[in-house]
């Protein structure tokens, strides 16, 4: 019977102790709807080893995004197209993802067992399985820990009281390293897949979102962060994005070019606010799996239906070097 009283003794005080450290980096006003969308984008806290790598030199960093179509097992059983997923990723900084769908969670760690192959350190933040049926998909982002930094409080799911997306965004707040902490680029993106049945609806949601995103204090710190970047599947092209593309000084990074790998539509795009991310160097493109891998189109149709998107910014907060940038009171937490 101690024993008994022990074993229970001991399982409430772990509980009590995880439950308290995720308190303190959670708003008070969000702790009921975050509860179990939090704990389940916590799937993989850290998968770090060791003593991060040395900042790699460079005075600029690539975000992308990239729906891998239906990325679960039967993906991760083609070496082939998990060997192109990889060179991919090595290719870019950060990486959002849409479109992970797999009820086992290894889909992630095995894709970094290919990119980090070559010695390279890239790591990994997922969010929880979400969608109203029984076709639930996750977002990720994957980073270069040699070239970006997360800060892992603020890995968060959207909250949809009103239910206006079928996938709530998944946030997350990155900041480049290289420069002195107080002048690097920090950013927020918001990872998205709309679903294109309800494309205008939700597309007006995404409006609320990103001003919503933009006015949410950082839960330690209580600064504000002015680089919030949307990026993802939007199932639209630049010119009909609604009442998120009337939003004031948002701009879209992709303009005409198309972004499906047959390369007649336009999905994906990479938006942000004109005047306040002056970072952004003017480059940004999208990488053709055929022409960049020698593929066939059937073969780049295996990798996926769409393309990956991507977009060029400063190391430095404002663009240059003595910048010192606002949000950079506390240290990110990895």
């Amino acid at each position: 019977m101690k024993f008994v009283r022990f074993v229970l003794l001991t399982a409430f005080v772990v509980g009590a102790v995880v439950a308290w450290d995720w308190l303190r980096s959670t708003p008070p006003q969000q702790w009921p709807e975050w509860v179990p969308r939090q704990l389940a984008s916590w799937v993989h806290p850290d998968s770090s080893s060791g003593e991060e790598p040395p900042a790699r030199g460079g005075q600029t960093i690539r975000v992308a995004t990239f729906n891998i179509q239906v990325f679960g097992q039967s993906k991760l059983r083609k070496p082939k197209v998990m060997q192109v997923l990889a060179q991919v990723i090595r290719r870019f900084d950060v990486v959002a993802i849409q479109e992970i769908r797999s009820k086992r969670q290894d889909v992630l760690p095995r894709l970094l067992e290919y990119v980090n192959a070559d010695g390279s350190r890239y790591d990994y933040a997922i969010g929880p399985r979400l969608g109203r049926t029984s076709s639930a998909e996750q977002y990720a982002f994957v980073f270069n820990t040699a070239t970006v930094e997360i800060d892992r409080s603020m890995v968060q799911t959207v909250v949809d009281r009103g239910d206006r997306l079928h996938r709530e965004p998944l946030v997350a707040l990155f900041r480049a390293r290289g420069p002195p902490p107080e002048q690097a680029f920090t950013f927020l993106l918001i990872n998205i897949h709309t679903d294109p049945d309800e494309v205008p609806q939700e597309l007006k949601a995404l409006a609320a979102v990103y001003q919503a995103v933009r006015r949410t204090p950082h839960p330690v710190s209580k600064r504000l962060e002015d680089d919030v970047i949307l990026l993802g599947d939007l199932n639209t092209d630049a010119e009909h994005l609604g009442p998120l593309g009337r939003l004031p000084y948002l701009v879209a990074a992709i303009t005409q070019e198309p972004t499906n790998t047959r390369r007649t539509k336009q999905y994906d795009n990479i938006l942000f606010h004109r005047e306040a991310t002056r970072e952004f160097t003017g480059r940004a493109g999208v990488l053709d799996l055929q022409k960049e891998f020698g593929l066939s189109l059937q073969e780049a149709l295996r990798v996926s239906d769409h393309l990956p998107v991507w977009a060029e910014f400063t190391i430095y907060e404002g663009g240059k070097p003595g910048f010192v940038a606002a949000s950079a009171e506390e240290p990110l937490r990895r």
